[in-house]
């Protein structure tokens, strides 16, 4: 049995996504330009508050992973600590939380990158948070008490901060 512990989870949702070409599957939308603007501009405000995480898990959504690139480098993260997971797209709470539950113990923080309304509801769900809607590259930064993270589906977790571009 391992012992309880302050585990870190790091929800983004992707920066705003482009529907310029209108032939490109959901999956497969890139960054528009103020996305682009928008998500090398909060990972660096992130990193004012936050150190880099033990695991990063982003959706294979290409939005998804151009978002977690630009944190990744900001942050300084290894590429060994990098994850892609299709569960991640468009996961409601519980896919995210059965990714959570992949997670090794002894992963002290983790950061996820994925898309709405899931990821609004996941968080509303694990802090009792009322966040009408993460925007596009809004983060939210949850404590939780946990000793694995297979126990992430009851737990209650506190909201540390959140952030979004046009609130910084």
């Amino acid at each position: 049995m391992v012992g309880q512990s302050i585990k870190r989870l790091i929800i983004v949702r992707h920066a705003k996504s482009s529907w310029d070409d209108a032939s490109l599957t959901d999956h497969d939308r890139p960054l528009a330009k103020r996305g682009m603007r928008d998500a090398p501009r909060m990972a660096e405000y992130l990193c004012r508050y936050l150190d880099r995480p033990d695991m990063v898990v982003t959706s294979t959504a290409i939005r998804a992973w151009q978002t977690a690139d630009y944190f990744t480098q900001a942050l300084g993260t290894l590429p060994h600590q990098v994850r892609e997971t299709s569960a991640l797209f468009h996961a409601g709470p519980s896919e995210i939380s059965a990714v959570l539950s992949q997670l090794s113990p002894s992963t002290q923080s983790v950061m996820l990158f994925g898309h709405n309304p899931g990821f609004t509801d996941f968080v509303n769900q694990l802090t009792a948070e009322n966040i009408e809607n993460i925007p596009t590259c809004g983060v939210a930064v949850i404590s939780l008490q946990l000793g694995d993270w297979q126990d992430v589906r009851n737990a209650t977790g506190q909201l540390e901060h959140y952030f979004y571009p046009k609130g910084i």
